[in-house]
């Protein structure tokens, strides 16, 4: 058996959200496995992690449990939970999710799925069964959470207001540079386009450098229009970010596009990161096309005429 550590058990009737919270937990950065059957728990717990995951052992452990569980027994589940906290140490909680009949009969005809208690009959038997199944387990548990009128979106708000831990919860945030000329980000959340900038490509001392060169941070900031701009676009990033992570987003990329993806974006990719981290972000900064070769026929414009 392992070090203690936290364990959520995850339970309640179907249809209610199980799922739901299960892939919430799992994106705040908890362990979720679904429908194992406790008699492998210790198992579970005494299994080294795979690799690459070394030095996460400490990560809590999400546990989905209900009615179509093998060897399902509610009563003999709560024995279990003070088996996990009295001889091991364990900080073991149950989430119950219920939810109205009414609305569970309506979420099941809307999907087309049988109830797995009910499978030749109407699904209010099996919700009846489950529920009456459940029952010990509901009385037990710490956090039981009533679906009825949620959404999904609004489950998933829940469960990370209630299991939220420092560090785990936060989406993980990328501010990425790239070139418009050698194609645009297929993952990119937010899309800022630099080329409206003074571009240092035309400057034949400033071309072989990129925007981490003091000289082109300089050139560009020279631009009459470069702090009002990249300004607003932190006001308007710290405004934004934190309801992303409110509507349950895992990852957020940021990405900011010049023509070669050398200089201008490039630097404010560096100077945005820096402001988010000194607003509380702890963003990952990648450089997609620094170290491409500068080439004048992906600029397309020549001095003196309209910036690239």
């Amino acid at each position: 058996m392992t070090a203690p550590k936290t364990i959520l058990l995850v339970s309640g009737l179907s249809g209610a959200g199980k799922s739901t919270a299960l892939r919430t937990l799992e994106d705040m950065g908890w362990e979720a496995v679904d429908n194992l059957p406790l008699v492998l728990l210790d198992r579970l717990l005494g299994t080294p992690l795979p690799e690459g995951h070394a030095g996460e052992d400490g990560r809590p452990l999400a546990l989905g449990i209900d009615a179509r569980t093998r060897g399902f027994d509610a009563a003999a589940i709560v024995q279990r939970i003070k088996a996990l906290r009295e001889r091991h140490g364990h900080d073991v909680e149950t989430l119950f999710l219920d939810c109205s009949g009414t609305e569970l009969e309506r979420r099941f005809a809307e999907t087309r799925r049988r109830h797995p208690l009910a499978l030749d009959r109407p699904a209010a038997d099996g919700i009846a069964r489950e529920r009456e199944l459940t029952e010990p387990l509901r009385r037990w548990a710490a956090h039981v959470i009533d679906t009825t009128s949620f959404t999904s979106n609004a489950l998933q708000q829940e469960i990370r207001a209630r299991f939220s831990r420092e560090g785990l919860s936060e989406p993980i945030l990328t501010i990425l540079s790239f070139g418009f000329s050698r194609g645009v980000p297929r993952n990119a959340d937010l899309m800022f386009d630099m080329r409206f900038l003074r571009n240092p490509h035309w400057d034949d001392e400033l071309r072989p450098m990129t925007g981490l060169d003091p000289r082109v941070a300089a050139y560009i900031q020279d631009d009459p229009a470069y702090e009002a701009a990249v300004g607003k676009i932190e006001d308007l990033l710290v405004t934004l970010l934190p309801r992303y992570a409110e509507g349950g987003k895992a990852y957020i990329t940021v990405a900011f596009g010049c023509t070669g993806g050398r200089h201008r974006s490039v630097h404010v990719a560096e100077r945005v990161a820096k402001h988010l981290q000194g607003a509380g972000f702890s963003p990952t900064l990648l450089h997609r096309n620094i170290e491409s070769a500068p080439q004048d026929s992906l600029e397309k414009r020549r001095p003196g005429g309209p910036k690239a």
